[in-house]
């Protein structure tokens, strides 16, 4: 299981991997765009924060811009390759030049990543961020002390670029603290000051590129308002304004009766949203309505919490938001980055040419197998040493499903996007798994009488 590729050898299966991801925006002729590229990108050029753009992102951005971002792409996509690269490593599979770019396809054929990959949009890191972490805490001990410090500043910036993904990574920081103090044998402790170490540095990284672009020493702001969103969707916000109004203080008061009950609708379609100020003339009072909500309901906040939980669970479908109408996008990249303009209109997304039906009959219930195989990978860890590593590494993906879907379904509201970004990492360990599987019955074939050579280095290690 162990091996010692020449720099060529390394070389091209990275290469082929790296390419097997960045296929949907060669194909496309320009990196992919979503609603919410233009956004992230318009932060160093207009000089304040909006909600939920983080600056980090904006900033990496804005500097591929001037070779039509294709940097952008190309790195995602060879940070994605690097840690299922280290992954495969730590968990003792043979990286080059069969495997790295053989579950790179496997991955690619069955999950949203390569059009996480190709995409100018923070997803990707989301669960980059994840398999960081577990390496960082797990297999401190297989990893160089160059890559430890390489994942520390990876998972920082990772953190950095949506606050979802931080609150990710603080949850999983807070529950290996926690498990570890129980039973250190449950956690090794010495990958813990590193992951702190490594969730500090995001906060301060975002906060420093906050100060950079807003002058201001600032955390990104929109909370409250995706919060109320939701709520909003539930029912809350209205049953919490038929409470209180009329009340002067409350301008939602006149429009009650009026208002959109779907979140995306009140938030980016053309509402009494718009004509109170958006986020800046409204956002006081949904910060009053969000809090006062959970003071005054909350059972109904718990049973709505708990649904919202439930529905962004089984939302991963592949694809949500890369589609022809993205005007506010468009608007951005006209504006502020005017030479990349023929290359984004000539590109096949801008003509329609980009449609998941087919991919969504693959990607959905290859997620939904995974996620349900996963409890199965932590019971086999814990009865199998073969096993074992994968268990716990099922462990951690099982909490960061979790902990996504409470974060996106309940503090924003459930969309596919935030499934998606998330999910293939549990199509990759039970590819592991399978992998680890073969490889022991083909070696129990071969040497049935000595046994498996790969159970006695489980053994011996």
């Amino acid at each position: 299981m162990t091996d010692s590729p020449g720099i060529a050898t390394r070389l091209g299966s990275t290469i082929a991997a790296t390419l097997i991801l960045i296929a949907p925006a060669l194909w496309n002729r320009f990196p992919l765009l979503e609603y919410d590229t233009g956004g992230y990108l318009a932060r160093w050029f207009e000089g304040y924060l909006v909600p939920s753009r983080s600056t980090t992102y904006g900033l990496f951005l804005a500097a591929g811009w001037p070779l039509d971002f294709w940097p952008i792409v190309i790195l995602q996509a060879a940070a994605t390759v690097w840690m299922i690269g280290l992954l495969l490593r730590t968990h003792r599979f043979t990286v080059h030049p069969i495997a790295l770019p053989a579950i790179t396809a496997v991955l690619a054929l069955t999950t949203a990543l390569p059009w996480l990959a190709s995409a100018l949009l923070t997803d990707i890191f989301a669960g980059l961020a994840v398999l960081a972490l577990h390496a960082l805490v797990w297999h401190g001990d297989r990893v160089s002390r160059r890559e430890r410090y390489a994942l520390i500043v990876f998972i920082a910036f990772a953190g950095s670029t949506h606050s979802a993904t931080f609150a990710v990574l603080l949850g999983l920081g807070v529950a290996a603290l926690a498990l570890s103090w129980l039973n250190a044998r449950l956690v090794p402790r010495v990958g813990l000051a590193a992951m702190m170490v490594a969730v500090v540095l995001s906060a301060g990284m975002l906060l420093g590129a906050n100060y950079i672009v807003g002058k201001t020493v600032a955390w990104t702001p929109g909370g409250y308002g995706l919060a109320f969103g939701r709520m909003l969707q539930d029912g809350i916000v209205t049953r919490y304004l038929d409470d209180h109004c009329p009340d002067a203080q409350l301008k939602l008061c006149p429009y009650r009766n009026a208002l959109p009950l779907d979140a995306d609708t009140f938030l980016w379609g053309k509402s009494v949203f718009n004509d109170l100020g958006r986020f800046a003339g409204l956002g006081d009072e949904m910060r009053t309505i969000v809090l006062g909500s959970l003071r005054d309901y909350p059972a109904m906040q718990v049973e709505t919490a708990l649904r919202a939980t439930a529905r962004q669970l089984v939302a991963v479908a592949t694809g949500e938001g890369i589609v022809t109408t993205l005007w506010h996008t468009y608007g951005i990249i006209e504006r502020y980055t005017p030479s990349v303009v023929p290359a984004m209109q000539a590109a096949r997304q801008q003509h329609g040419e980009i449609g998941f039906a087919a991919i969504n009959m693959i990607d959905v219930p290859v997620a939904w197998a995974a996620m349900a195989l996963l409890p199965a990978l932590l019971l086999l860890g814990i009865y199998s040493a073969e096993f074992a590593d994968l268990g716990r590494f099922a462990a951690t993906l099982l909490l960061a499903l979790l902990s996504n879907a409470v974060v996106c379904g309940v503090i924003s509201d459930p969309h596919d996007r935030y499934g998606a970004r998330i999910v293939w990492t549990a199509v990759f360990a039970v590819a592991l798994a399978l992998a680890r599987a073969f490889v022991l019955v083909r070696e129990q074939t071969m040497i049935p009488k000595s046994g498996s050579r790969f159970s006695e280095k489980i053994m011996v290690k």
